[in-house]
């Protein structure tokens, strides 16, 4: 006589299996509407973008970015003197 099968450990074959994270680590948000407190940033047509630690590596994204996308205004924040100038 065959034996019983028990189905209680198995999965349906359409489930995938599940992994469990141990942490998740913090995502560190930059919002557009407040400006960085430190490094250099790009404002794109006058929302803050991505934080640079250099004037010069801000200047060249920038240069990168306008010259696949002419129609934006783009200037580059300085927060230690919280002024923004134009990209030349």
């Amino acid at each position: 006589m065959p034996q019983a099968i028990s189905c209680n450990n198995m999965k349906a074959p359409h489930e995938k299996p599940t992994t469990q994270i141990d942490e998740i680590e913090p995502r560190t948000v930059q919002r557009a509407d407040i400006a960085p407190a430190d490094g250099f940033s790009l404002v794109v047509d006058g929302h803050f973008k991505t934080r640079y630690g250099s004037e010069t590596a801000a200047r060249e994204a920038g240069a990168e970015l306008l010259g696949r996308f002419p129609m934006l205004q783009i200037l580059i924040y300085d927060a230690a003197t919280g002024k923004r100038s134009p990209l030349q």
